[in-house]
């Protein structure tokens, strides 16, 4: 006689990935909320098949040497700098980005770094091996030796890894894998879960450097549990609009270099090309000078750029009026208009106020506070800001002017582009003139509107 193994129901956690025998509202352990998920698991044996790593001795941390040539180059200088100076042996990397945006474009032409001695995998489980050598052609890398496979069973790609031997396994998507010991969709909570355990244990075994693509949902998080982020090594988000010939690759984690760090890329007919001069894209080009615009530096990592800080106060025909804000906190604009009022007489309770970065550009630093304000003063009373100002300070709740990192890096890249004054914390007023710019060192927000 047969035996059936009845299927069971269990509600698993988007958020934090655990389960829980019935569906309620918020999660017991995570505390998220409309998080629960419902998955069909049957049980199996073989789940635990290959999760057995190989044997392993204790050692003193001493005799463990690092590699010499540890940092391997992708050949895309701007990729590189996200990842803190290249690939690692045995390190994940995860890429999450919206549809469209450029996530198979890069990890395609990332393919090719390591030469022909030593080819890489592409696994796709979205598109047919005729697309992606589409794609390749386009790119101009379809006469490397990057091995192709189409496959979406964890069990058969890890085999096809065990027979290639590669150097670097791309699997685009995670999303799409799934493991043939669980019963569940591909993409659900378990699926992810399972799929990328296996993938990162055989990884780490090895020493194979792997490249994963996730999607995004519409929050612009990683589809799948959160306790995939916490399974990479390196997470990099893409930001931007799909349709804007501009990309942003930002690093949320890495464990082999600075977190934050940005790249820009160009898209092209010819993929992604990288951009040297980040400033020169941000920065708008006014044949008059405009109200409303202000110019601040940002540090993204260990980057200073350059961005143009526009705001819009018009009166508002609604009760209440509308604060918008794009690329910068919408709770920080707020606090900066209570500041605005508060020290510096300028009420905006019937105006409606926009700000926005130009480019796309998302600040998420406080030494724009500063350049947020005096843009909304600007437009509020239709006179311009001194031509050719650069200005960044965080403020107080006191009204101060508070001092900000790498003040030294901000000035040295205002006056590279041409910018001959600077509106800054006393604080950070720089010991030794810097050439080509006039340094104004201001100690509090009435301070600054008395000076201009």
């Amino acid at each position: 006689m047969a035996i059936v193994v009845k299927s069971k129901s269990v509600y698993v956690c988007n958020e934090c990935g655990a389960g829980n025998p019935k569906w309620v509202g918020q999660c017991p352990s995570c505390g998220g909320w409309n998080s629960l998920i419902e998955e069909t698991v049957v049980p199996a044996s073989s789940r635990l098949v290959g999760y057995a790593a190989a044997k392993s001795e204790v050692v003193t941390l001493s005799e463990v040497c690092p590699e010499a040539n540890q940092y391997i180059s992708t050949t895309i200088s701007e990729f590189d700098l996200v990842l803190g100076g290249g690939l690692v042996s045995g390190g994940v990397v995860l890429i999450g980005g919206n549809p469209g945006i450029g996530k198979s474009t890069l990890l395609l032409q990332a393919s090719i770094c390591l030469g022909d001695d030593e080819p890489s995998l592409y696994v796709t489980g979205e598109e047919s091996l005729e697309q992606v050598s589409l794609r390749a052609h386009r790119l101009g890398v379809a006469n490397s030796n990057v091995r192709v496979l189409a496959e979406t069973s964890v069990e058969r790609i890890l085999a096809q890894i065990e027979k290639e031997k590669p150097r670097m396994v791309i699997i685009d998507s995670i999303q799409t894998i799934f493991s043939e010991s669980l019963s569940s969709a591909p993409g659900s909570v378990a699926q992810v879960r399972e799929s990328t355990t296996r993938l990162v244990q055989f990884a780490k075994r090895n020493g194979c450097i792997l490249l994963i693509a996730g999607h995004v949902t519409k929050e612009g998080n990683l589809a799948g549990p959160r306790v995939l982020e916490h399974m990479v090594d390196t997470v990099l988000y893409f930001e931007g609009d799909a349709s804007s010939r501009y990309r942003v690759l930002r690093s949320v984690k890495n464990r082999f270099g600075a977190v934050n760090e940005v790249g820009l890329f160009a898209m092209t007919e010819q993929g992604l090309k990288p951009v040297t001069n980040p400033s020169a894209i941000f920065l708008s080009q006014h044949e008059n000078p405009v109200a409303g615009s202000a110019i601040t530096v940002t540090c993204e990592g260990s980057r200073p750029i350059l961005v143009e800080v526009q705001a819009l106060v018009a009166d508002s025909p609604l009760s209440q009026p509308r604060r918008v804000a794009l690329g910068v906190d919408g709770n920080r604009l707020a606090m900066l208009l209570a500041l605005l009022h508060r020290h510096g007489g300028t009420s905006l309770h019937g105006d409606d106020v926009f700000v926005n970065v130009v480019g796309g550009m998302r600040i998420s630093e406080t030494a724009s506070d500063l350049a947020v304000v005096l843009a909304v003063l600007s437009s509020y009373k239709n006179r311009p800001l001194p031509e050719k100002t650069v200005i960044f300070g965080e403020l107080g709740l006191g009204g101060e002017l508070r001092p900000v990192a790498n003040g030294q890096e901000r000035l040295k890249e205002a006056a590279r582009h041409g910018l001959t004054r600077a509106f800054i914390p006393k604080a950070n007023a720089p010991r030794k003139v810097i050439k080509g710019i006039e340094v104004v060192g201001l100690s509090s927000l009435e301070q600054v509107l008395g000076y201009i």
